[in-house]
């Protein structure tokens, strides 16, 4: 669904989700990794259904009133026309499964079902199921009650069919189990000819169905799997003598009897069943019907186990050190001379949390203030902060306690560092707190010096392994003095700050950005050099884009690196054709947001938490640092362009079919394996000097 300016925001996301799904469909990646691709592309789509359909949902249900908010896309239209998209590509994906496990045989590892168990596999598989899973089963006799009880959220459930004969005739029986997340989904069986075997845990449950409805004399049994995903919008409303936390962990609770938007069920299943269901459930024909195959939450094979089977999987790569920023030594004493960069997985997340360590435990530093928008469930980032106010140091942490599906996180972290003395900010009325920025203050010769870092991704240190990022350490006190505002305005948000280095949404961000585009384009007409390099995960905000087909129209060269979702079309003559856009999913997940800006022979280049999204430019406080050091540009202009070169893992916006792979001119370079040879080598050259 296009117009003749931009495509739609929820089908580029489907789109983005398929080249989820095209590496787990690529031959050259691992085998086992492959299928922890199916399981990203699954969560994916999970959440989507509980946010974005859902709130288009809400649009179509609101009529005319919400085509504004779709950018005059039919609400109705597309919701038809995203389930007609999942239903092939959930059938795509089933195909690409299925293939998967034959190739895994090739290898010794053999993905059974429960017609497939040996007599030998078979004495194992009760024993578990009556020592691991039968305590843990929820079953639900649903002839027994008027209504089905609310199905959990995006849990699976079997859905089971017991024909019964009773007084000379037959008669159906319908049950619910839920499939437990306390036993893993995944069961390794002990093997004694040298082969791998595993079992999912829906089919130990089905072989086992005898032992769990052993009272009952039935003709037969057979048992399909379906799932519900429900809108995912908190409610914060109502009780004014409730806090924040106390409304926010009923909303998080509220969500798991949240409106259904997505059914999803075993296409085998029998008719009648499947009728009951719905009809016993009260979902009707305009939530998404979605059929699928045997297996469901396949989100699951994220967490497939590698099995030893280390040629199944990518090599783990070592995280490298900072050129010149040793971590055993004082990391301050380093960052007062010069600022560094570091660029995870690439290099260590260590430097962060040693940051924090060193931060707690010196006598002269007085002051701790940070945000917070996602933390580990075990979390060093938390500890270090704790650690520091039990040390007398005054901690101040704005953590977002509207991070979506990490609310329960970080309520816990909050109430626990509330607990040890932290001071808690949380967030500003109306605007989520999305930046990521952390300032501390030393006591140096009877004066505060500040110190800090500023990131394009959250303080987490599991996401850090998976997730590619930059972040800054620095010593500028010009930068550090405006993160300081930005912490006052979270408290006294009545008043807008003025900032001298940093660009910070909701207030600036527009207008900062328009005049930095303005700048290329008056540049390229007065015969200087000009050019914008963008890398960011999504671009949807109609105006940025119409600014940049602006700059287009005159001549300036635009390249974007766009992970996700991108509304922008490319090589539309009169409108965009000096625009070229790709996008990279390969190992890693990108997500650093980069702006590089040439401004004739002077280039600006920033680091930011912010998208080109409408939420992150006019809802969310963002903060977009400039790079000052010249060493770090440089170093950021050519990890732009190493990406910019991929041939292997690039999509190309510009072309006609959806998510084709690049041109591929040249030798293969492919831009995640070449940046950690760059870092490698910096890191050498660093040595030899």
């Amino acid at each position: 669904m296009r117009n003749n300016k931009y495509d739609n925001r929820e089908l580029s996301w489907l789109k983005f989700n398929q080249r989820v799904l095209q590496e787990a469909a690529d031959p050259s990646v691992p085998l086992i990794e492959r299928l922890r691709f199916l399981g990203i592309f699954s969560n994916n789509l999970d959440e989507f259904f509980k946010v974005r359909y859902a709130t288009v949902k809400r649009i179509d249900l609101a009529g005319k009133a919400g085509k504004k908010v779709l950018g005059g896309f039919n609400a109705s239209r597309l919701l038809k026309e995203i389930t007609q998209i999942v239903i092939k590509k959930q059938a795509e994906s089933l195909d690409i499964l299925a293939s998967i496990q034959d190739q895994l045989k090739e290898h010794d590892i053999y993905v059974i079902d429960e017609n497939q168990v040996t007599s030998e596999q078979a004495i194992f598989l009760k024993e578990f199921f009556l020592q691991k899973v039968s305590p843990a089963l929820v079953t639900i006799m649903l002839n027994e009650i008027d209504k089905v009880p609310n199905l959990k959220d995006s849990k699976a459930y079997l859905a089971v069919k017991m024909v019964q004969l009773e007084k000379d005739r037959l008669q159906n029986q319908y049950i619910l189990i839920e499939i437990p997340s306390s036993v893993e989904r995944f069961v390794e069986i002990p093997s004694s000819d040298g082969k791998k075997y595993i079992i999912l845990l829906d089919d130990l449950i089905r072989y086992n169905l005898n032992v769990i409805f052993n009272i009952f004399d039935y003709d037969s049994i057979s048992a399909h799997m379906v799932k519900i995903t429900r809108d995912a919008q908190l409610d914060l409303e109502g009780d004014l003598s409730k806090s924040y936390i106390e409304k926010l962990m009923d909303s998080v609770k509220d969500r798991i009897e949240g409106d259904p938007v997505r059914f999803v069920y075993d296409k085998e299943i029998e008719q009648d069943t499947l009728d009951f269901l719905l009809k016993k459930m009260e979902i009707d024909t305009t939530d998404s019907l979605i059929p699928g195959g045997k297996y469901h939450n396949r989100r699951d094979y994220m967490n497939f186990p590698d099995l030893g089977a280390k040629h199944l999987v990518y090599d783990k790569i070592e995280p490298l050190p900072i050129p010149g920023l040793e971590i055993q030594g004082s990391l301050l004493e380093k960052i007062a001379k010069k600022d560094f960069l570091q660029h995870v997985p690439y290099q260590t997340f260590s430097y962060t949390v040693k940051f924090l360590r060193e931060a707690a435990l010196d006598p002269k530093v007085k002051s701790i203030k940070i945000t917070i928008y996602r933390l580990a469930t075990v979390s060093h980032i938390a500890s270090s902060l704790i650690n520091a106010a039990k040390n007398g140091k005054r901690v101040t942490v704005s953590i977002e306690l509207q991070a979506r599906f990490d609310e329960a996180n970080n309520i816990k972290y909050a109430e626990k560092m509330e607990r040890e003395g932290v001071k808690l900010i949380f967030g500003v009325t109306g605007l989520k707190v999305h930046c990521k920025t952390c300032i501390i203050e030393r006591l140096e010769n009877n004066k505060i010096k500040y110190y800090g870092f500023i990131s394009t991704g959250n303080f987490n240190e599991n996401t850090a392994k998976i997730y590619t990022d930059y972040t800054l350490f620095t010593a500028h006190q010009g930068i550090l003095k405006d993160i300081d505002k930005v912490f006052d305005f979270f408290e006294v948000n009545y008043k807008i700050k003025r900032y001298k280095h940093l660009i910070v949404s909701p207030h600036y961000s527009r207008s900062k950005f328009s005049d930095l585009i303005d700048q290329e384009i008056e540049n390229h007409e007065a015969g200087k050099k000009s050019g914008i390099s963008i890398k960011m995960n999504s671009l949807s905000d109609y105006g940025l884009i119409d600014k940049l087909y602006e700059a287009s129209r005159v001549g300036v060269k635009v390249k974007l690196i766009i992970r996700g979702i991108n509304c922008l079309i490319p090589q539309v003559k009169g409108m965009s054709e000096n625009i070229e856009a790709i996008s990279i999913v390969d190992k890693f997940l990108e997500h650093p947001r980069l702006y590089i800006f040439q401004n004739d022979d002077h280039p600006k280049v920033f680091i930011s938490s912010a998208d080109w999204m409408t939420r992150n430019i006019d809802h969310r406080v963002e903060v977009t640092c400039p790079i000052y050091d010249d060493d770090i540009k440089h170093e950021l202009i050519e990890t732009f362009g190493i990406c910019w070169k991929d041939n292997i893992k690039a999509r190309d916006f510009s072309s006609k079919e959806d998510n084709a792979y690049r041109e591929k001119l040249g030798p293969d370079f492919r831009s995640q394996f070449e940046t950690y040879t760059y870092y490698q080598e910096k890191l050498k050259k660093s040595v030899n000097k």
